[in-house]
């Protein structure tokens, strides 16, 4: 068993800590955030994460975890001192897509202040290659006792909505340091789980967590670019995703067509890694062009809704799903969130319902109605966007949804449905990529010339033309 603090109680530092403790660990969690901490002490979570709720009360009633706004508390407890300390603390994006480093500065100046003894530094927030050697210089500097210690970067790897699973079943764990015994120490903690683990020096493990990150983007942007071309000439992105998969050399995930990533990581991994090529004098093209073709695709489900409805103006607008992706209430970058400013900035009145993220939601949308269900969204609306692929939204009565609609046009921005399933319910439907198999006012497109462009009906909306053809 180690004495180990957490700095830090978010997604990545609560989850940490929480599952340090479950396999074993004195585990103690400090946040600056008074009433957060507080709401803990209570087992009132922060976070939505399935499965997170039970794992923490289960360690705290077996004094296993603890919550604390006192460093000196976490940190030199006569009983059980910290021997080692994670730092799992926020690194927004900057002005200039940098990462904004003073809540890690803050850490390390408060650590360095107060430790009273030995102990090994672990950063597992995501932080710009070289934060390592900056951390040590602070903490050096800032001792009020001269104290060992040693700096070993841990970057994490887990994903919103299964990051307990994550952590226990890790694909690997890395860990960079100029001092081997300390990354072993490390290492140590991890040994139960039997996942391979890699020992590099401090630039090289950060750096890895920025090029995992970009090339799952690159991916997630890929998939898009070719759904946006599948969609010009026929093909159908969701059968092609599948082939190109069974390609060992490429494999089946994050070849999903949709909407585009978003939440904590991606959207701000992207934009430092860019930040710190052009600091370099680098030209990283591939990853400008990535984050142009995730901000395209919601701006695509707009221009698709316009020409379906014939104009937007007035026309009332649902988006299904507000969180960035299923099983956690993160709104961060969310491509619902955006969704309804982009509708709102063309004139629509817009609509929103999500499974759990309405509450955070409604601390930064405003004049959207937030409903109770998916059927009071659908009531009223001229158009129905998808925007996260919630269970709930898998099993839609489908004709109640179309029966409350004023129009019937429902833009699938997740490919989750079966565009034939959807005209049999009387929908103007829209995947994203779906070509060939598009659904139009007269049923699919399944024959020559609908795919070469030509002859594309027009439906009349109460005396208002709107092309429905698939473009």
């Amino acid at each position: 068993m180690k004495n180990i603090t957490v700095i830090g109680v978010g997604y990545v530092g609560l989850v940490t800590g929480t599952c340090f403790a479950d396999m074993g660990n004195r585990v103690v969690c400090l946040d600056v955030n008074e009433e957060r901490i507080a709401h803990l002490k209570q087992n009132i979570m922060p976070i939505y994460e399935p499965g997170l709720e039970e794992m923490v009360r289960r360690n705290v009633s077996a004094s296993r975890l603890s919550f604390t706004t006192s460093y000196e508390e976490a940190l030199n407890n006569p009983e059980a001192p910290a021997e080692l300390v994670f730092v799992a603390v926020g690194t927004p994006e900057g002005v200039d897509g940098e990462a904004d480093l003073r809540y890690v500065r803050a850490v390390a100046e408060s650590v360095a202040e107060v430790v009273d003894h030995p102990i090994i530094i672990v950063n597992k927030s995501t932080v710009p290659v070289g934060t390592g050697d900056w951390v040590a210089d602070v903490v050096m500097h800032r001792q009020a006792n001269a104290m060992s210690f040693s700096v070993v970067s841990n970057p994490e790897f887990l994903r919103e909505g299964s990051a307990i699973s994550d952590f226990l079943n890790p694909d690997r764990i890395v860990l960079g340091s100029l001092d081997r015994s300390a990354a072993e120490a490390v290492a140590q903690l991890y040994f139960p789980l039997r996942a391979p683990i890699m020992i590099t020096d401090l630039r090289t493990a950060e750096m890895i967590k920025y090029a995992s990150n970009a090339f799952l983007a690159t991916k997630i942007s890929f998939i898009n670019e070719i759904a946006n071309i599948c969609e010009a000439l026929g093909a159908d992105v969701k059968e092609v995703a599948v082939g190109m998969g069974y390609d060992k050399r490429i494999g089946r995930a994050f070849l999903d067509a949709g909407l585009g990533y978003g939440g904590s990581c991606f959207p701000k991994d992207v934009s430092a890694l860019t930040h710190m090529a052009n600091v370099q004098g680098k030209h990283p093209q591939m990853l400008q062009a990535v984050m142009q073709i995730n901000d395209d695709q919601r701006r695509s489900v707009v221009s698709k809704a316009r020409e379906l409805a014939g104009g937007l103006i007035g026309k009332t607008v649902g988006i299904l799903g507000l969180a960035f992706k299923p099983n956690t209430d993160d709104i961060r970058e969310s491509p619902g969130i955006d969704l309804v400013h982009m509708f709102q900035e063309a004139g629509a009145v817009v609509k929103a319902y999500d499974p759990v993220a309405m509450l955070n939601a409604a601390r930064v949308l405003k004049d959207v109605k937030l409903c109770e269900d998916s059927y009071d969204l659908a009531q009223g609306c001229d158009v129905v966007v998808l925007a996260t692929e919630w269970n709930e939204f898998k099993n839609l009565d489908l004709d109640r949804v179309r029966r409350e609609m004023r129009l019937p046009i429902f833009i699938d921005g997740r490919n989750l449905y079966d565009p034939a399933l959807m005209y049999g319910a009387g929908f103007v439907y829209r995947g994203l990529g779906r070509g060939y198999g598009q659904v139009t006012a007269n049923g699919p497109t399944n024959n020559h010339s609908a795919r070469n462009g030509a002859s594309q009906p027009v439906v009349n909306w109460n005396g208002r033309n709107a092309a429905v053809a698939r473009k």
